[in-house]
């Protein structure tokens, strides 16, 4: 062999092996349990045997390249489109919609070519005669040559059409960061492919090395190995966003569309912690709100709304994005727990327009419901009646008892009070031992008159247990009607009082009356 054919066979093979040789290693490097790149790496692996068969055949004699041909590199070539498919089809995620039955030993089907070519005597899919043309030695392009191109060709096509399924696929779920993957896959293919029809269907005699085609593999192994790069990158980036979804203090879900819960961080276990959510749906926790939002895929931004803990109900903010996992359709959802905000905005909305101690309406939101309720008497011509109830002798009570004692006396005064009215009006505390309270509508005069007499009863009837005494609460009225006795809350409330404390003078007067005939019978 002279020194031009040593220097031919290093830029024509050994070159070639050396650049398989080290893409191989490198994707197979970077994720060895990731089946893409073992795939991708098998790939590489067949282009690097396929050049060492011809490396070989090139030192050897021409009666050695039929045989070396048909079960070497015929052999090798035909695992190629094999590995090919699978890898475009697990990459692309067409893999999950085929039964689990024939995946992934539909791809490999071509492999039964092998023992077929070989009880063949060989001559089926590759060319048995070759001829010596300067130091290459050449097949003869014949039936055999040209059906194993088109194969190749048709290979190519299938290839494509993955792809650009899963570009589409990629584009519809607007997942910017996969698309250019395809894009540099599918110009890859294209390219080689185009290199396989003009090298493989045109002679190039004593100009270029045998089977020239097989250089595209070059092409599309660096296409490869670049598109895996890249891949890896996200793959990289999206163990980082693990990281932080799973130290992030807001409870976050990954749905699937079906909803399934596909993952859930430390946070979400713990906020729903009387769920297993790897065997819940979203249907388990959401509210009808959420559902309907996710249905008809609507933004989803501080949402707040009800979920569901086990028989707890949460209140919550919803923060959520529509995104790609694998090729599928899903939503991530970030949940802010303000369960404890909202009882205290509540319950701080609550005590502004309520007695803290009997938890009735205040002077304020009495005013409010009144102003109203005179409002719609107007309106409709209706009568309305206000009633100022005072506590008699209170002022003893907490002398005598103490003021938790008053304070009891003082809840259990509003309970019953609220109690006769029921839902005929709305009962407040005006402050200290003040009571008021409206019926509206008012049927009649007489309704008004006859729920005193049911009040005062149930007070006389029923008195409260403080440690070992009964205490009684003693009751004053006053009435007054709309619109007979003024148009306004004001005017209403002000004589109401003064038919309340007439009453008093009345029962006082009374009393001393009373007092007084009892001391003339003591001294007669």
């Amino acid at each position: 062999m002279s020194l031009s054919e040593v220097l031919v066979s290093l830029g024509a093979y050994l070159l070639p092996m050396l650049l398989f040789f080290y893409m191989g290693l490198d994707v197979l490097y970077r994720n060895p349990k990731k089946i893409e790149h073992q795939l991708v790496s098998l790939i590489i692996a067949c282009y690097f045997i396929m050049f060492i068969e011809e490396y070989v055949r090139f030192l050897l004699p021409i009666e050695y390249s039929p045989a070396l041909t048909a079960l070497w590199f015929s052999n090798v070539g035909i695992a190629i489109p094999g590995i090919g498919v699978h890898f475009i089809s697990k990459f692309s995620g067409m893999d999950k919609r085929l039964p689990r039955w024939i995946y992934p030993y539909i791809f490999y089907i071509p492999l039964l070519i092998i023992p077929f070519n070989i009880f063949s005597n060989q001559k089926y899919i590759s060319s048995q005669d070759f001829v010596q043309v300067g130091i290459w030695k050449y097949p003869v392009y014949n039936f055999p040559y040209f059906a194993a191109m088109t194969g190749s060709i048709l290979i190519a096509i299938v290839y494509l059409v993955f792809l650009l399924l899963g570009q589409a696929r990629v584009r519809a779920s607007q997942d910017h960061e996969r698309e250019p993957i395809y894009r540099l896959m599918i110009a890859g293919t294209i390219i080689t492919m185009l290199w396989v029809v003009f090298f493989g269907y045109f002679q190039f005699e004593n100009t270029l090395p045998p089977y020239s085609y097989l250089y595209g593999g070059l092409v599309w192994c660096f296409m490869l190995r670049l598109a895996m790069q890249r891949f890896e990158f996200l793959n990289s980036n999206k163990q980082r966003y693990e990281q932080l979804f799973n130290l992030n203090p807001a409870a976050i879900l990954l749905v699937e569309s079906s909803g399934t819960i596909k993952e859930a961080n430390p946070s979400a276990k713990q906020l729903f912690d009387h769920l297993q959510l790897e065997h819940a749906g979203l249907d388990a926790l959401a509210s009808a709100e959420l559902k309907k939002r996710l249905r008809n895929q609507l933004e989803i931004k501080e949402l707040e709304t009800k979920i569901h803990n086990g028989e707890r109900e949460l209140t919550v903010l919803i923060d959520g994005d529509y995104v790609t996992v694998d090729n599928e359709p899903h939503v991530i959802l970030i949940f802010r727990n303000i369960t404890l905000i909202k009882e205290h905005q509540e319950q701080i909305a609550f005590l502004a327009y309520h007695d803290a101690l009997t938890e009735l309406p205040n002077r304020r939101f009495f005013y409010e419901r009144l102003a109203a309720a005179i409002a719609e008497a107007e309106r409709k011509e209706q009568q309305l009646a206000v009633v100022l109830i005072d506590l008699d002798e209170f002022k003893e009570t907490n002398d005598r008892f103490g003021h938790d004692a008053g304070d009891a006396l003082l809840r259990h005064t509003a309970g019953l009070i609220k109690e006769s009215v029921g839902g005929q009006g709305m009962v407040a505390r005006l402050g200290g031992d003040e009571f008021v309270l409206f019926i509206s509508p008012l049927p009649s005069t007489d309704c008004v008159y006859e729920i005193i007499p049911e009040i005062e009863e149930r007070f006389a009837s029923r008195s409260l247990r403080y440690g070992n005494e009964q205490l009684f609460a003693k009751l004053s009225m006053g009435i007054s009607l709309y619109p007979r006795d003024g148009l306004d809350g004001d005017s209403l409330l002000n004589r109401a009082d003064k038919a309340m404390y007439k009453l008093k003078r009345e029962r006082k007067l009374r009393k001393h009356n009373i007092d007084q005939l009892t001391q003339s019978h003591s001294i007669l």
